[in-house]
């Protein structure tokens, strides 16, 4: 039998609504870690049918770091009014702004980027390695992970969270995809340093 202690401290923790939670952990027979990775999963089943569905409404956040030397301006979406106004959404929009002002993103996600950046970055790579004297299916496979990190690196979405290295964005958009039920795009930002 499920508590309401339970139910209501799951709730606080995930923010999802409270009749998922209560089936959550009734699945996982009170257990919190386990109903915590039904919500997940669920989420990912909800997320993968809203990526389709439009984004038209939205909001423009913006983000000045304290020493006036850094700003970001984030075009971020959502399907409705209510949610662009809701404080789950809001909070999205303030931590990824955050993020870009730390990380310095280049890209929203990793097809943006344009083959000739990467070729630029791929010569770069095999200049660096071409004297190593390793065998050439091993320089190949270091050449892979180097465009992968460096890939990761640029494009926001791949991007490791800075306030938790567990998750990318694109987790913690996932996330918040799953509280508020519609679909999530960024749409486009500028970062600005002095």
């Amino acid at each position: 039998m499920v508590t309401i202690d339970q139910i209501k401290q799951l709730r606080e923790e995930t923010g999802v609504s409270l009749s998922e939670v209560k089936k959550a952990l009734e699945e996982a027979k009170g257990d919190n870690t386990k109903a915590k990775e039904l919500l997940r999963m669920w989420g990912k089943k909800v997320l993968d049918k809203k990526v389709s569905r439009e984004t038209k409404a939205g909001l423009i956040e913006s983000y000045v770091h304290p020493n006036a030397k850094t700003g970001v301006l984030l075009d971020i979406r959502c399907e409705t009014d209510f949610v662009a106004k809701s404080p789950e959404f809001k909070n999205l929009a303030h931590e990824v702004c955050l993020q870009i002002a730390a990380m310095k993103p280049l890209f929203i996600k990793e097809e943006d980027i344009p083959e000739e950046f990467l070729d630029g970055e791929t010569k770069i790579y095999k200049e660096q390695i071409k004297d190593s004297g390793k065998p050439e299916n091993i320089v190949k496979q270091i050449l892979e992970g180097k465009l992968k990190k460096y890939k990761d690196e640029v494009s926001l979405l791949s991007q490791v969270w800075i306030k938790d290295d567990t998750k990318t964005i694109k987790n913690i958009i996932e996330d918040t995809v799953a509280k508020v039920g519609e679909n999530i795009e960024i749409k486009k930002f500028s970062r600005f340093e002095i």
